[in-house]
């Protein structure tokens, strides 16, 4: 029996199931057999992955901000779920400059808020905390971070997510540390991700995607920034089998978990834009990164997996030149096919990379 069945007839609940990954998650587990509930305040993007994927006829859907505690708590009470998944951020590092405090508010206090509502629930619940590769203190070093390491952030954007993991240690040994608590709790770090129906301002791929869609040039800011690409469907297996495992026991309840590529897919900007040519026509772009003055972006952040390896049995699938493919695939067929749902070309997609993980012998993908 694959370790991800343990989600067929759960009650799943994913807070800020209309962005890019929870698009994505939430057509997993429904895909899996869960009952889906989400949580956002609608769509981040026009066009949108959830809009795009048509995810509101797919799953339950409520209008709510998580910064609101008391409506969240209710709906908790009222859902009752086996699972939570906490993706709801304000996730751009960029508007983070622009609005520090709604940022710090969201993905700090909202975190907070997910737990106090999970707090006075009578059954129990594996919730995982999704926060980010830059919540670490990163000194831009070679080497990828372990799950030891130091948290910091020099922009608004990192220092609230390291701000919530500090928040969400707090939580788990001030509530949830007895033995027989209903609640468990684990903390998923990813990194840069890519794949199809990211439209979110300022990223690589969605100006890319855009500009090229329309014969353009697209700016590039850093195209010599190197970054660990992965597809989104590798953090979110990652994302499902800490949740599995912790639904088991609780041998690693309040603990953190990175989850990236292999070390050596770390790539700079030039050399991924030189990898979705191979799949796109009328590649051109420009590099930008004399011309004006941008705000601070990390220059090298890498994560140390091994963990993730030892304990959960956990390891990325894709090559990069798999994590592009399937990332330009997406994006080509929804631009050459207006008007028309990517619900099935994504289960296609997410059931391609399930039998790719079974075929390369990784343990989430196959039977126990």
């Amino acid at each position: 029996m694959m370790p991800l069945t343990v989600f067929k007839g759960k009650t799943v609940l994913i807070t800020g199931h209309t962005g890019f990954k929870g698009s994505w998650l939430s057509l997993w587990l429904k895909n899996l057999g869960a009952n889906v509930s989400g949580i956002s305040i609608g769509a981040p993007t026009e066009p949108s992955c959830s809009n795009a994927i048509n995810l509101l006829d797919y799953v339950d859907d409520y209008f709510l901000d998580i910064c609101d505690v008391d409506s969240l708590r209710t709906l908790v009470d009222k859902i009752q779920p086996d699972f939570v998944f906490h993706l709801a951020a304000q996730a751009l590092v960029s508007h983070s400059y622009e609005d520090p405090l709604k940022t710090f508010e969201t993905n700090a206090l909202g975190s907070v808020n997910v737990l106090e509502a999970l707090r006075t629930l009578k059954k129990p619940v594996v919730a995982v905390m999704i926060t980010s590769d830059k919540a670490y203190n990163n000194v831009e070093w070679v080497w990828g971070y372990r799950e030891t390491d130091c948290l910091g952030g020099k922009d608004p954007y990192s220092s609230s997510k390291a701000m919530a993991e500090l928040a969400i240690y707090s939580f788990v040994k001030s509530y949830f540390d007895e033995a027989n608590s209903n609640v468990r709790v684990g903390i998923a770090r990813a990194g840069n991700v890519i794949g199809g129906g990211d439209w979110a301002v300022n990223r690589l791929i969605p100006d890319c995607m855009n500009s090229w869609s329309k014969n353009a040039v697209v700016d590039i800011r850093n195209p010599s920034a190197t970054r660990p690409w992965q597809h989104v469907l590798e953090p979110l297996s990652g994302y499902l089998i800490l949740g599995a495992n912790l639904a088991k026991n609780a041998t690693h309840h309040g603990e953190a978990f990175n989850f990236g590529p292999s070390d050596n897919l770390s790539y700079p900007v030039s050399s991924l834009i030189d990898e979705l040519g191979k799949f796109w026509d009328n590649v051109r772009w420009k590099d930008v990164s004399e011309e004006k003055e941008h705000l601070y972006e990390a220059g090298l952040l890498k994560l140390n997996c091994d963990k993730a390896l030892f304990n959960l049995n956990w390891r990325s699938t894709l090559e990069f030149e798999e994590t592009v493919k399937m990332t330009a695939e997406w994006y080509k067929v929804f631009y050459q096919t207006s008007n028309k749902s990517m619900f099935d070309f994504t289960i296609s997609q997410i059931v391609e990379y399930t039998n790719l993980a079974k075929s390369k012998s990784i343990a989430w993908a196959c039977d126990d």
